[in-house]
């Protein structure tokens, strides 16, 4: 059983509910995305819940009373009328939701230009996929600043700010210039990378500074907390260890907090009628084939060719195989407006052509590939019904789909979690299969080893890692990032 150790040794936190301790006042979330989605249709506006880690771990604790969302709700047709707009934010607040707007401007350069076309490959170590000129940093700044004016003008005494991920880094130092007493707390979603490769970045004093303006900065893994304490001795000069930063007279906390999935919500939603009826259709369907399952937004830094070339390289050094087993691949669309993710997609796409018509058999086709969104129910009967999941990014801040597929599992007769050794998960899941994405030999090796695995090997991998996902659940992540953030801001 694995304990997370507490950022400093008096900031103390446990899977208990602490949610009236964190704060005298609310939580206030900020994120660049709120967790619904607005679909408008005949001049009315509807609010739907988003799907989503993020979103779906914190949406009963910002329904509360005592918590608010602050975020983008998305793009707004330019024909919205005023009225709709004034009905959207009244649908919104009875949300506990507040409206950060963005134009089509601040979309390209903050969003696309920025967040996503510079943090986003260089945090995952792809260097290669950073633009030859960015000149959207002003456009970052605007918008940082945009989502720190919207806290100042929603803060109330006593209220915790709560900042989320890489797309909002400068809000917390924006955010503690105008409120210097502030309880404020960063957590970053997707891996921190090594100073060496951090240093990369023009504007990297510019972004750590951002963070520091936190009491408390949360990372997945202590890997992540090392790396950024690295970087800011290395960038501002300031006295950093493996816990803490001293900076302007403070004291910042530096953790390291796994997020996991709601494991009871997922357990219950097997036992669906939905879900056991979609769970038995799949099974049918396969006709007795091994069911191989990856889940994966359509991202570059989810490894997906190199996981299919894995699974041809099984099928061509096993023949007997390809009527024996099927890959299911789901890809959900992500950033489809985004050239280079449109170029990979068919990038993708020929490669599942490619492999098909390459193993296929006149009565088996071996990828069964997907390019879609799906509900929570048919996710979920996606999960029950794979042998094995393949979670194979060439790098990943954690990946809850690894975890959501064991929480998914039957413990009578569950299935193989096959790893990527660079998610951040792979810290905790010891008891997967671990592989390196980028040998593709060794991936098939440890595919066909799953493919092969005895029922009580695989009852005892999957007793000690559900064992372990429900000790860490998505409310011992909360609760217990905001009970040390309330410590931390105490000890100031």
């Amino acid at each position: 059983m694995l304990h997370v150790q507490p950022a400093h040794p008096q900031v103390q936190f446990t899977n208990t509910a602490v949610a009236d301790e964190v704060a005298e006042g609310r939580v206030l979330i900020v994120s660049n995305r709120l967790p619904v989605t607005v679909q408008e249709s005949g001049g009315s506006v509807e609010v739907v819940p988003s799907a989503g880690g993020l979103a779906s771990g914190l949406r009963g604790y910002y329904q509360s009373a005592s918590a608010k969302w602050i975020g983008w709700p998305g793009p707004l047709s330019p024909g919205t009328s005023r009225a709709g707009r004034r009905s959207l934010e009244a649908k919104l607040s009875s949300h506990n939701l507040r409206l950060v707007e963005l134009d089509q401007r601040d979309v390209e350069g903050y969003y696309d230009g920025f967040s996503n076309a510079v943090i986003w490959p260089l945090f995952h170590y792809l260097l290669d996929r950073i633009p030859l000129r960015s000149q959207n940093w002003e456009a970052y700044r605007r918008v940082n600043q945009r989502f720190a004016d919207a806290v100042v003008a929603e803060m109330q005494p006593g209220d915790t700010v709560w900042v989320h991920d890489y797309h909002l880094m400068l809000v917390p130092g924006l955010v503690r210039e105008r409120r210097p007493d502030a309880r404020i707390g960063f957590f970053l979603h997707i891996p921190f990378p090594a100073p060496e490769v951090f240093r990369i970045l023009p504007w990297r004093r510019e972004l750590l500074m951002g963070v520091l303006g936190a009491d408390l900065a949360g990372f997945h893994t202590p890997s992540y907390v090392r790396h950024f304490a690295g970087a800011v001795r290395a960038q501002c000069g300031l006295d950093a260890s493996h816990d803490r930063v001293r900076v302007d007279g403070r004291t910042v906390r530096l953790g390291h907090f796994p997020m996991g999935p709601d494991v009871e919500q997922f357990q219950r939603l097997t036992l669906a009628p939905e879900v056991s009826e979609e769970t038995a259709r799949i099974r049918e369907e396969s006709r007795g084939r091994f069911l191989f399952l990856g889940v994966d937004r359509l991202d570059y830094t989810k490894g997906i060719p190199r996981r299919l070339i894995a699974f041809e390289r099984l099928l061509q050094r096993n023949p007997s195989l390809r009527d024996k087993v099927r890959l299911i691949q789901l890809a959900v669309p992500s950033r489809e407006g985004v050239r280079e993710y449109a170029s990979f997609r068919k990038q993708v796409e020929e490669l599942v052509g490619r492999i098909n018509g390459a193993v296929g058999t006149l009565d088996s086709v071996p990828i069964h590939y997907l390019h879609r969104a799906i509900t929570p129910e048919q996710l979920t009967a996606l999960y029950c019904a794979a042998d094995a999941m393949l979670v194979t990014p060439l790098r990943d801040g954690m990946n809850l789909v690894a975890k959501e597929y064991i929480a998914a599992q039957d413990p009578a007769d569950p299935g193989v979690l096959v790893l990527s050794r660079f998610a951040g998960a792979a810290e905790q899941l010891k008891e997967a299969l671990l592989v390196n994405p980028y040998d593709t030999h060794g991936t098939a090796e440890t595919v066909q080893q799953a493919l092969q695995m005895p029922l009580e090997e695989r009852r005892e991998r999957h007793q000690k890692l559900l064992a372990r996902i429900r000790e860490q659940d998505v409310h011992w992540w909360r609760e217990g990032f905001l009970s040390a953030l309330r410590e931390a801001a105490n000890l100031r």
